[in-house]
């Protein structure tokens, strides 16, 4: 859910900070008061599109940021998190967005810098936003498949996956069989090219990790009189006459002797005594050392072609001698499959076929398994109609075929809700329903057994109760707070009716400070709400009577979400 809403310098907002509750948040207040630009601000969080004109009038830029509480761990959001490095704890995720003066946005989740379509996608997972007029994502064909792969839930999921397994087999054996057919020329060119390459690399004789030893080698030789004066000298110091060998010798002697008489140097003699013969087996080893250590010329200039060898194939092949053997073994099965393609096409036309018989067999069994619950999808949809007053409307989910006979990751459905609003209408795409009262009733019906299913955090309605009165707008009332249940609304409206169910009631209202005009917004609770209830149930003058009206249509709403929960 969207905990807090911190907004500053946003068109007539200076500065505003919103906390919201679950369940079903409502926000009223007079036309112009600045309800829609608080839902554009969360839009833009979202990463809607922004403009230079959202900025306060004097103000350099403007500031938006929302925090978000998702409880579920298995919520889609955190896998985008995931994918985009954006680092998530304690079910918290902030989005901030700032717009400057000269046009640029700066992104952040969580603290970390993103690109604008990054805070799109997690924005998308978190908020959506409906207006009257905007083309939403029910409204869209394009996601009427998907919504009812999601209303089919579990008896479809595992069909898709079957069919999603053949389906990238199928894919990644048809882009080998087509680099098979192509140009011939361009083949034999291929060719070539590998298996001069091969040769190449062949004939060099590479050894995995000869080029890290050969830079060691070659230290030795360029500092080989370096370590030669170094390791005499130390065999001196060790081994010549009256240095240190002959010294720890004679220490060892004495304490030897006075072990013999008083015990407690016994344990120092015995280490001395130690130290003494390996030092001794040290001078020994160094003295075999230097008189084996000769310096080669020739070996060190064979190692500079060596290492210049390596470094021409490392500039063509990969970055290190591994990266090489790996391209060569890479390179040497593509060879083999151009160089026997012929054999290699006639097994993969078969395989494929058979791929595309599976694939065919498994898209039929998608479309079984959609058609039953479009069905179901079908009848829960009259069933919001008849509740939301549409009882003449009819609704379908129409079935086609991908054009060409092609199939997609999805299978070869084409898929789209057709309705009908009056009696003897036919059906027509969803898309091309024209009534705005019909329209907002239809979405809310899709949205009321969809929000089940989507996993969206926070749904925002906009003002989609507009040109509804009476027993309709009860009955949309009913249903935003139905979808209310399964995620968190927030919804603009001017029905008494849609205000009455809310759980949070919030007041928006023009104030003039220092001669600016700003935003503000205050939560409505006993008395307040009453009278606002009264106000928009009267227009303008609050009586007595319209009072008990308000505390009435309370009280009815109150009674109705019990019965709902």
């Amino acid at each position: 859910m969207l905990r807090e809403l911190d907004i500053r310098n946003f068109a007539i907002i200076d500065a505003l900070s919103v906390s919201f509750s679950e369940g079903l948040t409502v926000l009223t207040g007079e036309t112009g008061a600045g309800k829609s630009i608080i839902i554009d601000a969360v839009h833009l969080l979202a990463g809607g599109r922004g403009s230079q004109e959202f900025i306060r009038h004097g103000a350099k830029k403007a500031e938006i940021e929302g925090l978000f509480t998702i409880e579920d761990e298995k919520h889609p959001v955190f896998q985008k998190l995931a994918e985009f490095g954006v680092e998530s704890s304690d079910g918290d995720i902030l989005l901030r967005r700032e717009l400057n003066e000269k046009g640029k946005n700066v992104c952040r989740i969580n603290g970390k810098l993103v690109t604008i379509s990054i805070l799109r996608e997690v924005g998308a997972a978190l908020i959506d936003i409906h207006g009257q007029h905007e083309t939403q994502e029910l409204m869209d064909e394009k996601q009427h498949l998907h919504l009812l792969d999601q209303f089919a839930g579990k008896s479809l999921a595992k069909a898709k996956e079957s069919y999603a397994n053949t389906f990238d087999k199928y894919t990644k054996l048809k882009r080998e069989f087509s680099s098979y057919n192509e140009n011939e020329q361009q083949i034999a060119q291929r060719i070539d090219l590998l298996t001069f390459q091969l040769q190449e690399i062949e004939a060099a004789q590479l050894t995995a990790g000869e080029d890290e030893e050969l830079l060691q080698e070659r230290k030795k030789l360029q500092n080989f009189h370096k370590i030669y004066e170094s390791i005499s000298a130390a065999h001196e110091a060790i081994q010549g006459e009256s240095k240190g060998l002959d010294w720890v010798g004679t220490a060892m002697s004495e304490l030897e002797h006075a072990a013999s008489v008083d015990e407690q140097f016994s344990s120092h003699s015995e280490l001395l005594s130690t130290a003494f013969y390996q030092i001794q087996d040290t001078s020994t080893e160094i003295k075999r050392i230097l008189d084996d250590m000769e310096f080669d010329p020739n070996r060190l200039n064979d190692i500079e072609q060596r290492l210049a060898l390596l470094q021409s194939l490392k500039r063509k092949y990969g970055a290190s001698v591994e990266d090489i053997l790996l391209y060569h073994e890479a390179q040497t099965d593509e060879l083999d499959k151009l160089v026997n393609r012929d054999q290699r096409l006639q097994l993969d036309q078969e395989k494929l076929k058979e791929l595309t018989e599976d694939l065919r067999v498994e898209a039929e069994e998608l479309t079984i398994l959609r058609k039953k619950a479009a069905v179901r999808l079908g009848k829960d949809i009259m069933e919001q109609l008849q509740a939301l007053h549409m009882g003449k409307a009819s609704f379908e989910v129409n079935f086609g075929t991908l054009p060409n006979g092609r199939f997609d990751r999805h299978g070869h459905d084409a898929i789209s809700f057709y309705i009908s609003t009056n009696l003897g209408e036919p059906l027509k795409p969803l898309t091309k329903v024209a009534s705005g009262g019909e329209l907002s009733r239809m979405m809310l019906a899709l949205k009321t057994i969809f929000s089940k299913h989507q996993g969206i955090t926070s749904i925002i309605f906009d003002e989609v109760d507009t040109g509804v009165s009476g027993r309709v707008a009860q009955a949309i009332a009913e249903k935003i707070a139905a979808i209310s249940i399964h995620s968190q609304v927030l919804c603009i409206s001017h029905l008494p009716q849609v205000a009455a169910m809310a759980d949070q009631h919030l007041f928006i209202e023009k104030r003039i400070d220092k001669n600016r005009t700003t935003t503000a917004v205050h939560e409505l609770d006993g008395q307040e709400r009453k009278e606002e209830m009264s106000r928009m149930l009267s227009g303008a003058e609050i009586t007595e009577l319209t009072l008990q009206h308000a505390e009435e249509l309370l009280s009815l709403a109150h009674d109705r979400k019990l019965l709902m929960k």
